[in-house]
């Protein structure tokens, strides 16, 4: 057996190292102290006799030797946790971590979570907003993603939960009161823009076939789409969004679509999860129990 392989524990040193770009950070994940990351890195620099690390501002950046490491450093780990998790996986009992968009979360996910409790009693589920598409150093088990962003290169699992088109949406009340014939009406109300990084507005009047100056517009910008819908619902103006998210709204005679007009591609919702993590039973089962739900809405 090759002697090197005695750094080890070094290696697990540089492999959160180079992860978190700080050795204070790696410090507090490894619960070490810094003195301890940096001895133990320099002596594994010393033993391989090149430069590892450089420090960039309050920032270490790996060198490119360094990098020839880390990448092989990650691939030899991952292949010890998935070979680990073959022979001592999690029971399907036990908590879940599901991270995805807030308005997905609120107005599509929470609403029927109960019936995936109902099913597994057992599983609990952590629901928190989605933050990046990288789970695997991360508590997140499964991850609702939004967007066309794909993860081959990150060796996780993604499959496609459906993809739907954008239509603009307002009050039953300013409804009638623009009596909508046209789509060039709607650039005479307010237009709720919350940021989406999928659509806008320019993109469905594009679709619509309606020339819009932006100067000409009257916009009120917010940060979430929750905000946008409530605005929307109290007669403020039209915003942007799918069927999916809004049909509970319509059902209840809140929200109307004055134009049957859809703007696609418009969103595509995709379940992303970690093939090797220790929990794919219940990863799997809520998957699988997505996929239904999604098939008899």
């Amino acid at each position: 057996m090759d002697n090197r392989l005695r750094y080890l524990s070094a290696l697990r040193f540089f492999e959160s190292a180079s992860r978190l770009k700080s050795y204070s950070k790696a410090a507090e994940e490894l619960h070490v102290t810094q003195a301890a990351i940096s001895q133990k890195l320099r002596q594994l620099e010393d033993r391989l006799g090149c430069k590892l690390f450089v420090r960039r501002g309050r920032e270490m950046h790996l060198t490119d030797k360094g990098q020839i490491l880390q990448k092989h450093v990650n691939d030899g780990f991952k292949n010890i946790v998935t070979g680990l998790n073959r022979i001592q996986n999690e029971p399907l009992e036990g908590v879940l971590n599901v991270s995805a968009p807030r308005s997905f979360s609120t107005r599509w996910l929470m609403p029927r979570l109960w019936k995936f409790t109902m099913e597994f009693p057992h599983v609990p589920i952590r629901v928190q907003n989605a933050k990046g598409i990288d789970i695997r150093h991360t508590e997140t088990d499964v991850l609702i993603w939004q967007g066309d962003d794909t993860v081959e290169h990150l060796e996780l699992e993604q499959e496609t939960l459906f993809e739907e088109a954008i239509f603009p949406y307002c009050s039953p009340q300013l409804a009638e009161s623009m009596k909508f014939t046209e789509p060039e009406q709607l650039l005479r109300c307010w237009l709720i823009d919350f940021n989406s990084t999928s659509f806008n507005w320019d993109q469905w009047f594009h679709c619509a076939n309606v020339q819009a100056k932006r100067e000409g517009i009257q916009w009120m910008e917010v940060s979430t789409f929750d905000m946008a819908i409530n605005a929307v619902v109290e007669g403020h103006g039209a915003c942007l969004a799918t069927e999916s998210i809004t049909a509970d709204f319509v059902e209840r005679g809140l929200l109307v679509k004055p134009f049957n007009i859809g703007l696609k591609p418009g969103v595509r919702i995709s379940v992303i999860s970690d093939p090797s993590s220790s929990r794919v039973l219940r990863i799997n089962a809520f998957k699988e129990w997505l996929q239904r739900e999604l098939h008899f809405q």
